[in-house]
């Protein structure tokens, strides 16, 4: 079983589907490292074989083929996929921004679209294969409950939405920079160590919530716009940037080991997912950094 981050689990680095370096040890005389179990590897029953033509070729003596790359995720479909689900998003917020202005209503309908976002979120991440209307549809929704927050947050912390948004860019580009640069290697010891850290990071801030909603916990509990908010929002935001690693690594992966072009919209979702995880986290931390001010 998978669903995607920013919850429990991401896809592709389950038990029972191994991405390349996430999986079990191979066995004596079994598949090389890295393709035990890989859907996209040429070895261990991938089911996307090479060119069906290049046996031919060498048949006939004329020179192999490259292996058929039709059907097969590349960088530039991430990129697009990416580019219109981010781009949804920004769509979705701006319009909200705009025509929403900051009420109770709009609060509500902030909460609406968040939970519509969420369940459209848990749909796909549950879904066999990617569904481009679902990950637009959750975008859109996204969109409109960014939208919303974001303007009560300038409302209040002038500059705020900006600030945060040049906030997330820069720990993406920080962390694709140290991913790239080899300074961390995903592994199944880092995936392991660093869901465990982030269901529990889930589980804590879902009682904190509850306590906050009785009444047992006051000013928010552990998200409290003091210095203890401050700390759990660093937190939270280095766990996002866990989730980016998970996510580059997926990419890279995929792209390698031939996965099927449809993935490309997968890769954007998890995309899409962290970086929204990182930017309200990072709307939060500004907010407290900047005071009553």
């Amino acid at each position: 079983m998978r669903s995607s981050n920013p919850v429990f689990s991401r896809r592709g680095f389950s038990r029972d589907n191994g991405y390349a370096g996430f999986n079990a040890a191979p066995q004596a005389g079994g598949p090389a490292a890295g393709t035990q179990g890989n859907p996209y590897a040429q070895q261990g029953g991938n089911p996307y074989p090479q060119n069906p033509y290049a046996q031919q070729d060498l048949q006939y003596g004329a020179p192999p083929q490259a292996p058929a790359t039709t059907g097969r995720m590349t960088m530039d479909d991430v990129v697009m996929r990416s580019a219109m689900t981010l781009g949804t998003v920004a769509v979705g917020a701006i319009l909200a921004w705009a025509l929403l202005p900051v009420s109770s209503t709009s609060y509500g309908l902030a909460i609406g679209a968040a939970l519509v976002a969420f369940v459209l979120a848990m749909v796909q991440s549950f879904k066999r294969t990617a569904s481009p209307a679902l990950i637009l549809g959750y975008a859109a929704f996204e969109g409109v409950f960014l939208g919303v927050i974001s303007e009560m947050y300038n409302s209040q912390w002038s500059g705020a939405p900006f600030q945060a948004v040049l906030g997330t860019m820069a720990v993406t580009g920080a962390t694709l920079l140290v991913y790239k640069a080899g300074w961390i290697r995903v592994t199944a010891r880092y995936a392991r160590i660093g869901m465990t850290i982030a269901i529990a990071f889930v589980v804590v801030m879902a009682v904190n919530l509850l306590l906050v909603v009785f009444g047992v916990a006051e000013d928010g509990g552990l998200r409290s716009m003091g210095p203890l908010g401050a700390i759990v929002g660093i937190l939270a935001i280095l766990i996002g940037a866990f989730f980016l690693t998970l996510d580059f690594k997926q990419i890279e992966d995929g792209i390698a080991y031939g996965a099927p072009k449809e993935e490309a919209w997968l890769a954007a979702f998890g995309l899409t997912l962290t970086l929204v995880w990182i930017y309200v986290e990072m709307l939060r931390l500004v907010a407290i950094f900047s005071g009553d001010d």
